[in-house]
């Protein structure tokens, strides 16, 4: 039996990567500031939510502090933990980004999901086969004008799954997954961006004009295949597109 835990589950490729599993499934464990009812009508014995605001890092580290966590991940074959949840604001060039917001930034992006998964492998101990999965990004790889600190932080998930994989911890395998443009919310919310705060904002106007913006359904299947093939963890760092 898998046993997953995914953050940003209530919309988006978080809501395809919970809905997936469950299919297969498996139980999920979704955290998320917003609930998803139509998830719970539909998997009531699988699936549980926990409303959980990832910028609160205060508030996520007492959730961890508690034994919820590992009461979630006994008995499971195959752990799993799809740090999903993440923000591309703030835009903008250095000096009109603002204090708090990259303040949140770091929390949702960096903090939460190393939070997460120290305390999923102390949690998971006795299961002989765990897997974490970051969803990171293109701009992790390459920057971009606008997006210094989405860049930065989707870099920070690329690395932390680097450096995991060279302690080899037993049974433990880490990838950081960029699964290409896909059409969310975010993507909405660059579009609305000033070009003055991403110069390359055209280009994703493009991209959804011309309908090429993947859709989360079909990206999540192909993520879902990865992470639970023999060869995820193998390179720790993937682009879903060339796999």
């Amino acid at each position: 039996m898998i046993h997953a835990v995914v953050t940003g589950h209530s919309r988006g490729l978080g809501h395809a990567l919970a809905a997936g599993l469950l299919a297969r499934g498996a139980r999920v464990l979704g955290l998320a500031r917003h609930t998803q009812p139509g998830l719970l009508a539909t998997y009531p014995e699988q699936h549980r939510q926990v409303a959980m605001d990832m910028a609160d890092t205060a508030a996520l580290a007492a959730w961890l502090a508690g034994p919820e966590l590992q009461q979630w991940l006994a008995g499971a074959d195959t752990v799993v933990l799809i740090n999903n949840a993440g923000v591309v604001q703030p835009m903008g060039a250095p000096g009109r980004q603002g204090s708090q917001a990259i303040a949140q930034a770091v929390a949702v992006n960096v903090a939460a999901p190393l939070m997460l998964s120290d305390a999923l492998v102390q949690a998971s101990r006795g299961c002989a086969d765990r897997r974490i999965a970051h969803i990171s990004s293109g701009a992790g790889r390459n920057p971009y004008p606008g997006w210094s600190v989405y860049c930065a932080t989707k870099a920070a998930l690329d690395m932390h799954a680097r450096a995991a994989v060279l302690d080899a911890v037993a049974g433990l395998r880490v990838a950081s997954v960029a699964p290409g443009v896909i059409d969310t919310a975010m993507q909405a919310d660059i579009r609305a961006t000033p070009e003055a705060d991403f110069p390359l904002r055209a280009r994703f106007d493009a991209l959804q004009r011309e309908g090429q913006l993947a859709t989360p359904a079909d990206v999540a299947e192909r993520l879902l295949d990865h992470l639970l093939s023999p060869a995820f963890g193998a390179d720790p760092v993937v682009d879903l597109r060339t796999l």
